[in-house]
């Protein structure tokens, strides 16, 4: 009897989706929408990190050396830096690359060569170019070259200088309206789904109000609550599945125009992105538009069902 039920409940559901035909299709847009963005979210989260990552990857802590210090002492203090935990790697960069490097750099600039060529020296030092597991790690190595580590005051000596504060400003401040762009996304979008969910409530309500005289002579009859709910919970669900292809579709030539034209910009393919988690962007997107459809649907019927 259970499965019977259930078969005429599902065949009156797909009845009532197809009947409705114009406002179906209104619900299957509003839908739609709400779906867009939803998934909008997880594109925005993504570059949000990418441009957090980029930053968090650019910060590092270069020690710069006297000119002339001595190999042993560099070669020391490298030594000492990569038994620290926190420290992920080491570049060292001597003083004939650093020259070599700045003379490229001013390559236009024939002053500054020209004095360079009159030193008959190297006025460059070697460095080191430190890079942590993660940010939050350089402080504890700055603190080897600030007194406060196992260097010993030989080693130091040959230590120019080391650049790490200004850079850690900058990263923090771009790490500061990072976290406040994802948070006002957020709210953006928790504001526009709201919106989007009262929208899409009343447009299935109005797939419900065309059959209220259905569902008060279902009630004269005996039918229970749970059995009239069902075709138009089932309905709902339609709406939400379609909306999931409709919004599949959608993504598709939207994230390959994306990732073909905004990648150097936000720093990643959103194409390349959505294909990598297209199983679990379908999942979500599935799951929310069969969540909102019954759920929506559910609340609608129970206003014929009190009276």
């Amino acid at each position: 009897m259970f499965i019977i039920k259930t078969k005429r409940v599902i065949i009156s559901g797909f009845r009532n989706f197809i009947r409705s035909g114009f406002t179906s299709f209104a619900s299957i847009l509003i839908m739609t929408i709400t779906l867009l963005v939803i998934t909008s979210i997880f594109f925005v989260q993504a570059t949000l990190n990418s441009a957090l990552t980029d930053i968090k990857e650019k910060v590092d802590v270069t020690v710069y050396f006297v000119s002339g210090a001595e190999n042993s002492s560099i070669e020391n203090i490298e030594n000492s830096l990569s038994k620290l935990p926190e420290v992920k790697e080491i570049t060292y960069t001597s003083a004939e690359e650093a020259l070599a490097s700045f003379k490229e750099r001013h390559s236009n600039d024939y002053l500054t060569l020209q004095a360079l060529d009159e030193l008959n020296e190297n006025p460059l030092g070697a460095s080191l170019n430190i890079k942590a597991k993660d940010p939050s790690q350089y402080e504890g190595i700055v603190k080897y070259f600030e007194g406060e580590g196992s260097l010993s005051n030989d080693y130091l000596r040959a230590v120019d200088k080391v650049d790490y504060h200004q850079n850690k400003i900058v990263i923090d401040r771009l790490t500061s309206i990072l976290n406040g762009a994802e948070r006002l996304g957020f709210i953006i979008s928790f504001i526009l789904i709201l919106i989007s969910l009262i929208i899409t409530f009343n447009t299935i309500r109005l797939i419900i109000y065309m059959s209220r005289d259905e569902i008060s002579v279902m009630k004269l009859v005996g039918a229970s609550s749970r059995y009239i709910r069902g075709p138009f919970i089932v309905s709902g669900i339609l709406v939400g599945v379609m909306s999931t292809v409709v919004t599949i579709l959608i993504l598709i030539p939207v994230s390959i125009w994306l990732g073909n034209q905004m990648t150097d910009f936000i720093g990643i393919n959103l194409f390349t992105y959505y294909k990598s988690n297209f199983f679990q962007l379908f999942t979500i997107i599935l799951l929310s538009g069969v969540i909102v459809g019954s759920i929506s649907s559910y609340f609608a019927v129970h206003r014929y069902l009190k009276k």
